[in-house]
């Protein structure tokens, strides 16, 4: 998709998104969402220091870092990584310098924390 390539070859357009409150610290740009949990995607910027409390992925989550860097339990990812997680693997994500990244849901998540 050109468009999906020019967001994702240039900062400025990312910061030029429709940028929506997602969690405190967190926003989201979706790219699209289905009614009753089902596919999505979307653009999620984290503030320093920003977190995603602990969640339980129904379906595959695919998550490519733009900007930035963010970590979980398991490791750091910079910028250009790509991370799979798989249906009933959990985790809580945060990024301590901030960044952006892209992530497609198969199924919508299983929030286990506040």
């Amino acid at each position: 998709m050109q468009v999906l390539a020019a967001i994702l070859d240039d900062p400025a357009r990312r910061a030029a998104l429709d940028w929506q409150f997602f969690r405190p610290g967190v926003e989201a740009a979706w790219l699209y969402r289905t009614e009753g949990g089902g596919p999505a995607a979307a653009f999620l910027r984290y503030q320093p220091g920003a977190d995603v409390p602990r969640h339980r992925h129904v379906g595959y989550e695919h998550i490519l870092v733009l900007e930035g860097a963010q970590q979980d339990e398991f490791g750091h990812y910079p910028v250009g990584t790509l991370v799979v997680n798989a249906p009933g693997s959990e985790h809580k994500v945060s990024s301590r310098e901030g960044c952006i990244a892209l992530l497609i849901w198969e199924r919508a998540v299983e929030m286990l924390e506040a």
